[in-house]
């Protein structure tokens, strides 16, 4: 079952964590941004997934004080399992068995585009804090490519499972093909299960045991 607001991994990133009372945002000086950055980034996650968290500067302020005081380890780890969806994502787009709906890869060219730049909304050649806004941007955006991503995920893992035969087009439509059989066999046993119990009642067994 899909989540209804899906993240790129199992620990969201505390962007929209409310403060506390009484809470004194601190300063980190990494990330001095210019206001009209911080709405052209926000622009940015909007175009990609028009129901994302709002980005601001105490928002931005906020997870950067997070990702600074986590031990090293743990920050790296959150950077970088997020990067790995990132290169999901690209191998998704360029990957000849996988079509992606045209919206879908306009989407995710402007994801690339951003991610590729060296000087964005936080340079990348500010430790650690560098690649913030590029995770933040995935984390954000993710909604929009979630879906896809899982059925690619789950298309790979069938590609290297069954060896299907044929072009990219071939083995893309094996994936198909089977995933259609495997649902249709499951609304088949739950109509089997309905009407088992379409009067309410527990079925007779079959055999009595006397």
């Amino acid at each position: 079952m899909r989540m209804p607001h899906p993240t790129p991994t199992a620990e969201p990133l505390p962007f929209e964590r409310a403060p506390p009372p009484h809470y004194v945002q601190p300063y980190e000086p990494a990330m001095a941004l210019r206001p009209a950055a911080i709405a052209a980034f926000d622009a940015l996650v909007h175009e990609l997934h028009p129901d994302a968290a709002r980005v601001d500067a105490d928002r931005l302020q906020r997870l950067a004080q997070w990702l600074a005081q986590l031990p090293p380890a743990d920050a790296r780890r959150a950077i970088d399992t997020r990067l790995q969806c990132l290169q999901d994502l690209r191998a998704m787009a360029v990957d000849p068995a996988w079509d992606c709906d045209p919206a879908l890869r306009r989407r995710l060219e402007r994801l690339f585009a951003y991610i590729d730049q060296d000087e964005d909304l936080i340079p990348d050649r500010v430790p650690l804090l560098g690649l913030l806004d590029d995770v933040l941007l995935i984390e954000l955006a993710w909604p929009a490519f979630a879906a896809e991503a899982e059925d690619y995920r789950d298309f790979c893992a069938y590609r290297q499972r069954e060896h299907p035969t044929g072009d990219a087009g071939a083995q893309r439509a094996a994936w198909v093909r089977d995933r259609l059989a495997e649902l249709a066999l499951l609304q088949h046993h739950a109509r089997v299960s309905d009407s088992h119990y379409a009067n309410g009642r527990t079925p007779e067994p079959v055999f009595r045991v006397t």
